[in-house]
């Protein structure tokens, strides 16, 4: 079985949807306030780490960063991500 993580990270500063190709292709939503969602799924931690390093090195706040294990395969699908 394969584990992914599903992650939500908020960060201060408006991204276009051009960069998401540096976030590993997650997806980039600018919100009215002048922050961006990002999502999506992260293979390990290493991945989620370089992740948090790229915000830094663009110098974004992070907001906020919420997220969930997910195990493809398991036979319990959801939303296409089986929790």
């Amino acid at each position: 079985m394969e584990k992914l993580s599903y992650y939500q990270i908020l960060v201060r500063g408006q991204l276009r949807p051009e960069w998401s190709g540096w976030f590993d292709e997650m997806d980039l939503e600018a919100t009215p306030d002048g922050c961006t969602w990002i999502r999506g799924t992260v293979a390990d931690q290493a991945a989620l780490h370089g992740l948090l390093a790229k915000i830094r090195d663009l110098n974004l706040g992070l907001v906020s960063l919420s997220g969930e294990v997910a195990v493809k395969g398991s036979g319990r699908e959801e939303d296409g991500i089986t929790r």
